[in-house]
C-alpha cells in the first residue's frame, strides 16, 4: 500500500466533509430521505442513498439536504425514499432503482415535477385529530 501524502488526506476530508455537510443540511430548498429500516437496506436503500450523494456531488448541488429515517412501515414497497421540496407537500416514492432515483432527482428534487409513475402518496403521514 503506497504512503498517503497531504494532498491525499486533504482530498479525503474535503469529500469527508462534503458529504457530511449533505446529510447535516442548513439552508436547504429540498430535502430527501431515504427510508432505511432493516427492511429498506436488504432491499436496496444504500444504493439509493449513494445514488443521490453522487448526484448531488456530481452536479455540485448546496442546497439539497439528504438525510435518512427509520421504516416508513410499508416493507414490501422498498426502497423508498421522500422528497419534499419547500412549499410542496411531501411525495413518497416506492419501489426504487438508481435509474429510478436519478429521474426523481432530475424531475422533482431539481425541477420540482412530481413523477407520478413511482410515486406513492402526496402529503404527510401525520394526522391532527379533534383540532378544527
Amino acid at each position: 500500500m503506497p504512503k498517503l501524502k497531504i494532498q491525499d488526506l486533504e482530498k479525503i476530508r474535503e469529500k469527508r466533509k462534503r458529504t457530511t455537510m449533505i446529510r447535516e443540511g442548513g439552508d436547504y430548498r429540498a430535502k430527501v430521505t431515504v427510508h432505511m429500516g432493516t427492511c429498506g437496506i436488504s432491499a436496496g436503500a444504500r444504493d439509493i442513498m449513494n445514488t443521490l450523494i453522487n448526484q448531488i456531488e456530481e452536479k455540485d448541488i448546496k442546497d439539497v439536504l439528504v438525510t435518512n429515517s427509520g421504516c416508513a412501515g410499508l416493507c414490501s414497497r422498498e426502497p423508498m425514499m421522500t422528497v419534499e421540496v419547500t412549499g410542496q407537500a411531501p411525495v413518497k416514492y416506492v419501489d426504487l432503482t438508481k435509474e429510478k432515483t436519478k429521474e426523481v432527482f432530475e424531475k422533482h428534487v431539481l425541477g420540482g415535477n412530481i413523477v407520478q409513475k413511482y410515486a406513492l402518496g402526496k402529503g404527510s403521514e401525520k394526522t391532527d385529530y379533534g383540532k378544527e
